[in-house]
């Protein structure tokens, strides 16, 4: 895959509008694709329902997950991308105003790669979501086949 896709799963219109801001800010990503429910995440994640044209090799090279999520929630979609084989290795960072120990140590225990706790104060959160790219999309390194 040549364009470094983030796949942002976020049903907070506040918390999308902070996120796009601080990618586009500091220039991480050719495109951001934005999915607002756990049903949409895994349509788009698996070509499927309104998602049914997409190419399902063309995979997001991290995706940012919302915990608190309407139709499915945050820790099932975890859960089914991590145990399909299309879908196992890509990294997934939490993102989450949950401050329950219990959703990390779940999140973890499903095969999350990070647990970031939304900061509420818009300039660490815009740091946040800066240094999440640039580490995700910059810094990480991940196997060329995705077999």
């Amino acid at each position: 895959m040549n364009k470094k896709m983030i796949l942002l799963v976020e049903d907070n219109a506040d918390d999308e509008a902070l996120a796009l801001r601080a990618l586009k800010k500091n220039n991480l990503a050719n495109e951001i694709v934005v999915v607002r429910d756990g049903v949409e995440a895994l349509d788009f994640l698996f070509s499927e329902g309104k998602y049914a044209g997409r190419k399902p090799t063309d995979l997001p090279v991290v995706i940012l997950l919302d915990l608190k999520l309407p139709k499915i929630d945050g820790m099932e979609v975890l859960k089914r991308i991590k145990s399909d084989d299309r879908t196992r290795r890509l990294p997934v960072v939490i993102m989450t105003s949950s401050s329950e120990e219990q959703d990390m140590v779940n999140s973890y225990n499903l095969g999350a790669n990070s647990y970031i706790r939304k900061p509420v104060d818009f300039n660490q959160f815009t740091e946040a979501v800066a240094q999440l790219g640039l580490y995700w999309l910059v810094l990480n390194e991940v196997p060329h086949e995705r077999s």
